[in-house]
């Protein structure tokens, strides 16, 4: 004969605690997929927390390289960049929402493993996703330009001290000739530099 076990009250059903973890840290708010033809974008990227400070020969000789290699490819088009300590300013062009993500995701792959290669590291190096702003008139590719070129300046007046004069030597203006950008074939960006930025 087969006794009747007595219910114990707490056993089954949801639990305190159960199920996937949200996760901490800076990820980027998904937002809804950018909707765009052939435009010039400003990107921004952030590096996770324990990754060494990018302005450094060792560092941006590795991200050249990257540069070289996924600055042109799948309709992106890497046409200027900053590089700060723990951010990446780039602006790019692509022809729609497909070709800026594939282009990003092939540069932020070749970028993230020649800083793991030369840190000696494993696992990711950006914090989350990229924020992207589609520049859509002449004003915004212009104050874009000028924020992305002038940004380690920015930076350096925000902590109270003067700026130099001299051209940022970790951005693109001062890579012209290494061969690390594309020239632009957006009209607007075409447009804007025409004219002196």
């Amino acid at each position: 004969m087969q006794l009747a076990l007595p219910r114990t009250s707490g056993w089954g059903g949801p639990r305190k605690g159960a199920g996937a973890k949200k996760k901490q840290g800076s990820r980027v708010q998904h937002r809804p997929r950018l909707r765009f033809r052939k435009q010039s974008v400003h990107v921004t990227l952030r590096l996770r927390v324990g990754v060494w400070n990018l302005r450094s020969r060792r560092c941006f000789t590795a991200l050249q390289r990257a540069f070289r290699a996924g600055k042109d490819r799948f309709g992106f088009r890497l046409c200027h960049f900053a590089i700060e300590g723990n951010h990446l300013h780039f602006i790019v062009e692509a022809g729609d929402h497909t070709e800026l993500s594939r282009g990003l995701q092939g540069l932020n792959i070749r970028m993230a493993k020649a800083l793991n290669r030369l840190m000696r590291r494993r696992g990711s190096v950006f914090a989350g996703l990229y924020h992207a702003h589609v520049l859509r008139t002449p004003t915004e590719v212009r104050n874009a330009l000028r924020y992305v070129l002038g940004n380690h300046a920015i930076h350096v007046r925000r902590q109270g001290r003067v700026p130099s004069l001299e051209i940022d030597p970790y951005c693109s203006l001062a890579t012209v000739e290494d061969q690390l950008t594309m020239p632009p074939r957006t009209f607007l960006l075409q447009r804007v530099l025409a004219q002196g930025g």
